[in-house]
């Protein structure tokens, strides 16, 4: 895909405000991302330090099990299962044996290097009970990919993801009963890798930790949908071309904190993530959409001559590639292209939202996540002004967002056998 984005600087930027310059040096930024390859260290593919032996597993189960809590009180990373899953990794041996142990604090040196220097990155995925009562997990080999992406971005050592999915197949085995049977819930999963060496120096950690705990958790809208707010974010910046948006690491969560703070001081449920630069095909100063909290977006937009367009912001290093993402674009393109649909990744800005909503054609906003599944959105605020995105003031939900939470939601939990629902 072209970039829209300009690659040259003014000759002079003297006579340019302080918000000019720093925009023009964003452009060139952006432009920079598409040509920017995959960072790793270079011992990152070496097979004898991601191998993973599944035939090592230890297992401790707990002698003093916890009851477990009753769907309705539920809340969201509050109540964590009985065990934990752990591998421990050195520069010199690999991937040590797994180990299954009941849930425990861990003990790390005041001088652990994740504690200083923020190696540490994450993962979010689900296991649901399907009306069998049948243990599934939603495309975890696309969990396993972006967790071996994002630790090797930081100098962390990857792993089999294969090997791994078997581990955690055995975990949810032994922590079934805290994976709630209706319809709804599940239990939210969270691989964690953390660099351990006891050092003050900088540098790839000599150590590492892969461990995975596990919460029982129920809808993200327990009474149905409510659409929310957005406040557009022109104060602060998510990620940077060239940086680490597109990694799930920690450091990129704790920033987001404090604006979507300031948006609920405003009235705002969460905040919209913008990117400014200049729009190769107008010469204007845009602000380009890109996520919305830690959520990717989409936007549902009818052309001026009719025809529905889904549209996303493209992968170019600032992006999130969000697991609900990919499925949303898959089905989109599989069951409403035939409807007379466009499905696009590309440059999206607040202008073409603005103009869109002004003029009837913004049918529906939402946002896509692993908590959520989808979120929608009723309204945006920019620049002093709402801007509604499409929703009648009696619904909570559009028409898309809503097939595409049936659609997704049948899939993870068995009432549509597809590739993407693997059966523990």
């Amino acid at each position: 895909m072209a970039s829209p984005f300009r690659t040259s600087l003014p000759r002079s930027t003297r006579q340019l405000t302080r918000q000019q310059c720093l925009r023009s040096t964003q452009c060139l930024y952006q432009r920079r991302t598409y040509a920017t390859p995959n960072l790793r260290a270079p011992d990152a593919s070496d097979p004898k330090l991601q191998s993973i032996d599944v035939s090592q597993l230890q297992i401790q189960k707990s002698t003093t099990p916890k009851d477990v809590m009753p769907h309705d009180q539920l809340v969201f990373g509050r109540t964590f299962t009985d065990h934990m899953l752990s591998i421990e990794w050195t520069a010199g041996d690999g991937w040590l044996a797994p180990r299954i142990t009941p849930y425990q604090n861990l003990s790390l040196d005041p001088a652990t290097c994740a504690l200083h220097y923020a190696f540490e990155a994450f993962e979010g995925m689900k296991a649901y009970k399907d009306r069998n009562g049948d243990v599934r997990l939603f495309r975890p080999d696309m969990n396993m990919k972006r967790l071996n992406k994002s630790v090797s971005r930081i100098a962390l050592p990857t792993f089999d993801g294969d090997a791994f999915i078997d581990l955690l197949k055995r975990f949810c085995k032994i922590e079934e009963r805290f994976i709630p049977s209706a319809r709804g819930y599940s239990l939210y999963i969270r691989p964690n890798m953390i660099g351990t060496q006891r050092t003050l120096g900088v540098g790839p950690p000599g150590s590492a930790l892969l461990y995975v705990i596990a919460s029982p958790v129920g809808p993200y809208y327990p009474t149905g949908f409510k659409a929310i707010s957005l406040e557009a974010t022109t104060y602060a910046i998510r990620a940077w071309p060239g940086g680490v948006g597109a990694s799930k690491l920690g450091a990129n969560y704790a920033p987001c904190i404090v604006p979507q703070m300031q948006a609920a001081t405003r009235g705002f449920h969460q905040n919209l993530w913008l990117f400014p630069g200049v729009d190769e095909r107008t010469g204007q100063q845009e602000d380009f959409v890109t996520e919305v909290g830690t959520m990717n977006l989409f936007a549902c937009i009818r052309s001026p001559q009719g025809k529905p367009e889904l549209v996303t912001a493209p992968l170019d290093g600032t992006i999130l590639e969000g697991v609900v993402r990919d499925s949303i674009l898959a089905l989109a393109r599989e069951r409403l292209v035939p409807e007379g649909w466009t499905v696009s990744e590309r440059p999206f800005t607040m202008r073409e939202l603005t103009e869109a909503s002004s003029e009837g054609r913004l049918m529906e906003v939402f946002g896509s996540g692993t908590a959520a599944v989808v979120s929608p959105v009723r309204n945006i605020g920019y620049q002093g002004k709402i801007i509604e995105c499409g929703l009648p003031p009696d619904k909570e939900v559009g028409e898309v967002t809503l097939r595409m939470l049936d659609w997704i939601t049948g899939i993870q939990y068995g009432d549509e056998t597809h590739e993407w629902s693997v059966k523990v």
